[in-house]
Parts: structure tokens; sequence; C-alpha cells
């Protein structure tokens, strides 16, 4: 998840919500290629084509509707899994700083790094549910819904289906955090001048640039992940995974032995388009419901732009902001 530099003329409630909102909008609007990405790994039939050929076959067969399966179990996730990352980085945090208070990037990127499987293994169950949503026909759907599917997969398979390749998570966060790493100290070099003068639109695009590295790095985890979570026997065709295994290891060994080492890195192509609009959206979407919190609050004249309002001290906080003015009122 994006972190922004605190603004203390929202609340916390208020700058929750806006996290909230654009984390949501920007999974809606980038839905159908997660959708495309997770059909790609898994390897279902739909996936055998190209992304165009995938995306039009699958619409045909479900529906338009079939591009956003899953996308509300992803929604549901984000709450639970932005609280988890944002307290466990905090207390990462304070174990890298040093006596002084400063904290290095590699040890900033280990915290968000640490902090990403925290959340990740507690709300594991949330990704095994939209996974198996994303790869059910939708047209004669094994699961329901959300409660539903964890009822069944709970009743049927056990708990431990729930957490079906969670280790994963895990060994997938380093080659990610190396990704990660490798960008942020080159970024100097590629841009040609330090990083305290970056633009705005630069840190956006390096943000963008170190999601792809790393993703790519960290995607025949993913893959194998996806893998492990859709195989159930309880369902048609074992969940209509490509190859068959009976572990973790096993799901490597039989993907690259009947696939190919490069089927590791299927679905990578819909999952790289996806990156520029989901920080895009995600972004932009932020800073309208800043603004129009801004300018409920009055520190703004309008929420379509920044202008500020006259006369308004803009160090004060919402509630003393409040007070000031209800303190004006009784003068009048």
């Amino acid at each position: 998840m994006a972190t922004w530099k605190r603004d203390s003329r929202l609340t916390a409630l208020q700058r929750f919500t806006c996290a909230g909102v654009a984390g949501a909008m920007s999974l809606s609007v980038t839905a159908p290629l997660e959708v495309l990405t997770v059909l790609a790994q898994v390897g279902t039939r739909h996936s055998r084509e190209s992304l165009w050929r995938t995306g039009r076959s699958l619409c045909q067969a479900e529906g338009v509707g079939a591009l956003w399966k899953g996308n509300l179990a992803a929604c549901f996730r984000l709450f639970p899994y932005s609280v988890l990352q944002l307290a466990s980085y905090r207390r990462f945090v304070m174990l890298f700083v040093d006596d002084l208070g400063h904290i290095s990037q590699w040890s900033s990127i280990m915290a968000g790094s640490l902090a990403g499987m925290v959340a990740a293994v507690a709300t594991y169950p949330t990704e095994v549910i939209k996974t198996r949503l994303i790869v059910q026909d939708r047209l004669k759907p094994s699961y329901k819904g959300i409660l539903h599917a964890l009822y069944l997969i709970y009743h049927q398979e056990g708990v431990v289906a729930l957490y079906r390749g969670v280790s994963l998570s895990v060994l997938g966060a380093i080659p990610f955090s190396t990704g990660s790493f490798l960008v942020y100290t080159h970024l100097d070099k590629i841009w040609g001048e330090p990083s305290l003068r970056f633009t705005p639109l630069q840190n956006f695009i390096n943000g963008c640039l170190a999601a792809g590295v790393a993703q790519t790095l960290s995607f025949p985890f993913e893959t194998v992940k996806r893998k492990m979570q859709a195989q159930s026997p309880c369902l048609p065709d074992c969940g209509g995974v490509d190859v068959r295994f009976a572990g973790l290891v096993d799901c490597f060994k039989q993907t690259v032995k009947t696939k190919g080492v490069l089927a590791l890195w299927n679905g990578l192509t819909a999952n790289l388009l996806r990156v520029v609009p989901y920080f895009g959206v995600m972004f932009s979407t932020f800073e309208f419901c800043k603004r129009v919190c801004l300018y409920q609050n009055g520190y703004i004249d309008s929420p379509l732009s920044y202008k500020l309002t006259p006369g308004v001290d803009q160090s004060l906080q919402p509630q003393e902001l409040q007070e000031l003015k209800l303190l004006g009122r009784k003068n009048a």
C-alpha cells in the first residue's frame, strides 16, 4: 500500500477514509487486469491464449461481469490488511532506527516488507477466497459469495486450506525487497540528480518502476501460490489448475517440467500493465478525497483546487479551527 505524507489538517478518520476509498477505487478500476493475471497464473482454460483473446473469451463465456470476479473480496481485505500493515510498519521502524532516530533506505524497505508479510499472513484466507472466486465459472459457481466460500472451504477442506501457500508470501518478500532496493539505490544515477530534488511526477514514476521490477522478480512465487490456492479436490477439474502437484516444491517442479520455466511468469504482462493505472488511480483518488475533506474542514475554498481559504491559519488542527470558528460566532 502506498504511503502519503501526513497532513495535520485532516482527522485520523478522514485520512483513513481517504486511503480506503483510494485503495478500493484503484482495485476496482484495475480488477480486469488482476483477473487476467490470476487466470494466467493458475492456468485455466480461458488463459491459454493471448491477453486480449483471454479477456474476450472470458466475457463471451461468463459475461462482462466476470472481469470483476473476486473484486469485492479484494476490497473487503483492504481494511484489515491496511490497518495491520501500518501498525506493523511503525513497530518495525522503531526496531531499525538508530540512536539519532534515523533509518537507512534498506532498513526502511525491510520494515515495509516485514509489515507487508505480517498483514499478508494475517489476511491470507481472504486472498485464498478471492482466488477461488476468480477461477470459478461465474455461471456455474461453486461458491455463492465470500461467506459461502469461507464456510465451504473450512468445512470441506479444513482450516489448512485457507492457508495453503502462505509460506510463499514470506519467501516472495525476499526478491520483492531486493528488487525495490536495487531500484531506489540507483534512482540518483537514473535521473542524474539527488533524490531530494525529485518532483511528484518523478516520485510517481519511481514507485511504478520499483513495483514493476520487484513484482517481476517475485512473480514465480506468486504464480505457485495462486496454483496452490486454487487447487482443490472439491472443485470441478481440481480448480482448473493446469498442473497436478502434491506440495509447494512439487508445484515448482511440475510447472517447470510440463510447461517450461517461463510458465512461472505467466500473467506478468497483465500484471505490469496494471501497475501504472493502479498507482495513478490510487494517488489521484486520494488527492481528490483529501481536497473534499480539507474543504469540509474549512481550509480551502473548493474541493476542485488547493486554493487556501483567506484568513485561515493552516497550522491549526481541525478541532482547533472549529473551536476558533465557534468562538468567533459567539463574539459576533
